[in-house]
């Protein structure tokens, strides 16, 4: 898909404090590179022909209805998805249109090339970043991936101290991870520099 175009999931708006500051929309895009056994937005997978094609301006021109509510409370738009990391060339002319009054929250997993990543950290104001696990193989046996990518775009986050900036969140994933898993992920992302940790547990659905 052109770099300019983006199919969209869904559109949420009226959050209050869920998912950034102040009151925001969530932008929700479609695709992402894990496949984690418990995907919480399904949709985001697979066939993205029942979901709408946005542009930057097409997206701005629907949101913009509520612009006076995030600048009144120091909000503005999130993406998530889906990984919306894998479209910074959308998001980027997206400021171009929104300006600098806005706040931009990013929700990745940083499972993105560096360069991606490089180009959004001048555009964004925050980062909820779901870490899944720090862990290798817990990682790869969560998510079939490869986590050295996130490793190194968290590396680049704090070469640029943006830690300040992120939020981590740092699941229990029922047959995955312990919480001395976890301690250990929050140990090693301490050692890089954050301090905003988002603890919970994932919440399984049984049939």
């Amino acid at each position: 898909m052109p770099p300019d175009r983006a199919k969209i999931i869904g559109i949420s708006r009226y959050r209050l404090s869920t998912d950034g500051d102040g009151v925001t929309t969530l932008v929700a895009f479609h695709g992402c590179p894990l496949r984690c056994r418990y995907c919480l937005n399904p949709q985001s997978l697979g066939d993205s022909d029942r979901f709408k094609e946005y542009t930057p301006r097409s997206l701005y021109d629907e949101v913009r209805i509520d612009k006076l509510y995030f600048i009144a409370t120091n909000g503005g738009v999130t993406f998530g998805g889906g990984e919306p990391a894998l479209r910074p060339d959308f998001i980027c002319r997206f400021r171009e249109l929104c300006g600098s009054s806005w706040r931009l929250t990013l929700e990745t997993s940083l499972n993105v090339p560096q360069e991606n990543i490089e180009a959004l950290l001048p555009v964004v104001d925050s980062w909820i970043i779901d870490i899944k696990d720090m862990d290798v193989d817990i990682y790869l046996q969560y998510t079939g991936k490869d986590n050295s990518r996130v490793l190194s775009n968290l590396r680049l986050i704090a070469e640029a101290d943006r830690q300040k900036d992120c939020i981590i969140r740092l699941p229990l994933i029922p047959d995955y991870n312990t919480d001395a898993d976890r301690e250990e992920s929050r140990k090693a992302l301490t050692s890089l520099g954050y301090s905003k940790f988002d603890l919970f547990t994932y919440q399984i659905r049984t049939h």
